[in-house]
């Protein structure tokens, strides 16, 4: 028996670039997709995007929206994770696409399903293409993923996007985001979601997929100091704080390198600038 998965796409008037989102949800030749979207009540025209979409697709997909108010980002994901019907949930911006219209089927046939749920893979992940405002290629993600997921592997950073990492939904919600971080809270949650698995000797498994393209900003944000002070902080609680200053003095060298900062939006496809 395949697996369901649920997309979880978060929102908040992120009119602008949610159509994207929701087109390569609704392309994927997948049955078993569960699209929840998640709205703090926009005030753009989110919601006609997303009921016009509901309209054309509920008989390719499940689809299924709540709209109400909420305590911010992570609160919503956490609402997402409660209400998730799927195996296995993956959040998707505002934004972001699914690469190819055979995404997650591919992602799905690279394991063996056991009748025994309890013996599915803890955690799928792949690669991740940036793309401009018009879907084109531009570069592959500089963090590439490992060949394997330890839980020493985010030492050098987030090294699998949160969108190219699909979680078995039992333990996902055993593992919340944490609603005391603002803005890096996802990369909490993965570093625990891998120890949670580690611990548990559970499958974790690289699909060598490319299976996210990655909305590119291209500029500093202005809560990108904010969001590297908070992640000095989840890696000092997961590593140790000599281990954190180290790895960020790197960070900060290779950012002087690159001469630009890493963009930031939040999950829900808004620029946080």
């Amino acid at each position: 028996m395949k697996p369901l998965i649920t997309i979880a796409t978060v929102t908040y008037n992120a009119e602008a670039t949610l159509e994207r989102t929701l087109q390569s949800v609704a392309r994927q030749d997948y049955a078993g997709i569960e699209h929840l979207i998640i709205d703090g009540c926009s005030s753009d025209h989110t919601l006609s995007l997303i009921h016009r979409y509901v309209e054309e697709n509920q008989a390719r997909h499940n689809i299924r929206l709540i709209s109400e108010p909420d305590n911010g980002l992570y609160d919503a994901m956490n609402k997402a994770l409660l209400n998730a019907s799927g195996d296995y949930i993956v959040f998707l911006n505002a934004g972001d696409c699914l690469h190819s219209s055979d995404t997650i089927s591919a992602l799905v046939a690279q394991t063996q399903w056991a009748e025994d749920e309890q013996r599915h893979p803890a955690i799928l992940f792949g690669d991740t293409h940036i793309v401009d405002a018009e879907g084109h290629f531009l570069h592959r993600r500089r963090l590439t993923p490992p060949d394997e997921l330890t839980p020493d592997t985010f030492r050098d950073g987030m090294r699998v996007c949160h969108q190219s990492f699909y979680v078995r939904t039992d333990l996902a919600r055993q593992e919340p985001y944490d609603l005391h971080y603002r803005f890096s809270a996802d990369f909490d949650w993965c570093i625990r979601l891998i120890r949670h698995a580690s611990r548990r000797r559970l499958q974790i498994i690289n699909t060598h997929l490319v299976l996210t393209d990655y909305l590119s900003e291209g500029m500093t944000t202005r809560n990108h100091r904010a969001s590297l002070l908070e992640r000095l902080r989840i890696m000092a609680h997961h590593y140790g704080w000599p281990s954190a200053i180290l790895r960020h003095c790197w960070f900060v060298v290779r950012a002087c390198l690159h001469k630009v900062s890493p963009p930031h939006r939040d999950e829900r496809g808004n620029d946080t600038r």
